[in-house]
């Protein structure tokens, strides 16, 4: 008999209906014989429903009130499921983060849970019942409700099966395991069996979204066996493990992660001093903006080209703290760049294998794709190109590594 944390996300959830095909779905594995903690998203939309209705009131909300009533939407979900799970003659209870007691700091809106009290949990489980508990909240020290910020029932998930040393963490989406990229940018795309946690939190921080990047680094920490599945659909998902053996046999990368939501910044003719990097990047820094690469060229005249990517959103605000910058330091000028695209393959393979950075680069040239910035690490290589050659790029790299799916018969 195992013990089971199941976390289904708002999709899953969206209507009486879905709720009822988790319940169908729930009650399968209680018959096996599992012990089952279910975590659950509010119902898709609900969420963005309540902000919309705080605005109304007040354009920036006091986050604690915001909090009491965002909360809101997974106390009607838990509720729903514990009631669809009775109604199957399955006991079940359902309790919200504070009755759970998910201890959290008091940061509202973006709080980090620090403690769980697993004993009412545990009691029930012994009693036969299923737990269903809502996700993305908990309670601070002084009795206030804090929510866990975007994705936050992820993390709530992974956080109940560390407590309660789960054998798994299963987390259902719309998507049934992550793939070796996008399926949409390559139709050949597989379905990774197996990733390790690094290789997943690489691929999570550098744009794939299946999974929320706290979430995994919880169970990394933790050593939490997570695995992805797809709500409606049966199959085997994709297991995100420490487990690195089997390497042999592994390919050296595992998969390619892409984001269009960079931009580039470029400061020309930086007199080359001491202390002239942190003159650049700290304005940027205190406006808190995220500097994601960085790569910094020296001229003959001893002046220096200082160039850095950022999320596009931020773009904007950073173009104006740099030519702020410039006039300060007396740079040349300041350029920027909003059309480009960063592109990485990711693969624990990599430390045992040389030659793929160049094999990643001969990929791309072949395609006559130019590469402005490079960045890597030692499961990743990441490279800055132009947005309109993203996709073919995504596809070369995913053909050069051989990790196209089989072509099947009469396609």
């Amino acid at each position: 008999m195992a013990l089971i944390v199941q976390k289904f996300g708002g999709t899953s959830v969206g209507s009486v209906e879905r709720i009822e095909q988790v319940a169908e779905k729930v009650k399968k594995f209680h018959e096996a014989g599992n012990d089952l903690v279910i975590v659950v998203s509010a119902m898709s939309g609900e969420t963005n429903r309540l902000i919309d209705l705080a605005k109304q009131i007040s354009e920036q909300p006091v986050p604690r009130e915001l909090d009491v009533m965002v909360s809101t939407g997974e106390q009607v979900t838990i509720a729903l499921l514990a009631m669809a799970l009775i109604k199957r003659g399955v006991p079940a209870i359902s309790y919200t983060g504070n009755q759970v007691r998910i201890l959290t700091d008091s940061a509202h809106n973006k709080a980090r849970i620090l403690q769980i009290d697993d004993q009412k949990i545990r009691a029930d489980l012994k009693a036969g019942r299923v737990v269903v508990v809502a996700g993305f909240q908990g309670v601070d020290e002084h009795g206030n409700i804090t929510t866990l910020g975007r994705g936050g029932s992820d993390t709530t998930g992974v956080a109940l099966a560390a407590a309660l040393k789960a054998d798994e963490c299963q987390i259902y989406t719309d998507v049934d395991g992550v793939y070796t990229t996008d399926p949409r940018v390559v139709p050949q795309a597989r379905r990774l069996d197996k990733i390790t946690f690094e290789e997943m939190l690489e691929m999570a921080s550098l744009g794939s979204k299946v999974l929320q990047i706290r979430s995994v680094e919880f169970a990394g920490k933790y050593n939490v066996p997570l695995r992805v599945l797809h709500s409606f659909q049966e199959g085997p998902g994709t297991l995100i493990t420490l487990d690195e053996e089997e390497s042999m046999e592994q390919p050296i990368i595992s998969g390619i992660a892409f984001n269009r939501d960079e931009a580039k910044l470029t400061i020309r003719g930086v007199p080359d001093t001491p202390g002239v990097a942190f003159k650049i990047l700290g304005p940027i820094s205190a406006a808190n903006i995220e500097v994601d690469m960085i790569v910094q060229n020296v001229a003959h005249d001893n002046t220096t080209d200082f160039t850095f990517t950022v999320h596009r959103n931020d773009y904007h605000n950073a173009l104006q703290v740099l030519e702020s910058t410039a006039r300060e330091i007396g740079a040349r000028e300041v350029v920027g760049d909003t059309k480009i695209a960063k592109v990485s393959i990711v693969g624990v393979g990599m430390r045992s294998h040389a030659g793929v950075a160049s094999r990643m680069f001969e990929a791309l040239a072949k395609e006559s794709i130019n590469i402005q910035m490079i960045s890597t690490s030692e499961i990743k290589v990441s490279v800055v190109i132009e947005e309109k050659y993203l996709e073919l790029a995504v596809r070369a790299l995913h053909t050069a590594f051989e990790l196209d799916a089989p072509a099947r018969q009469g396609e």
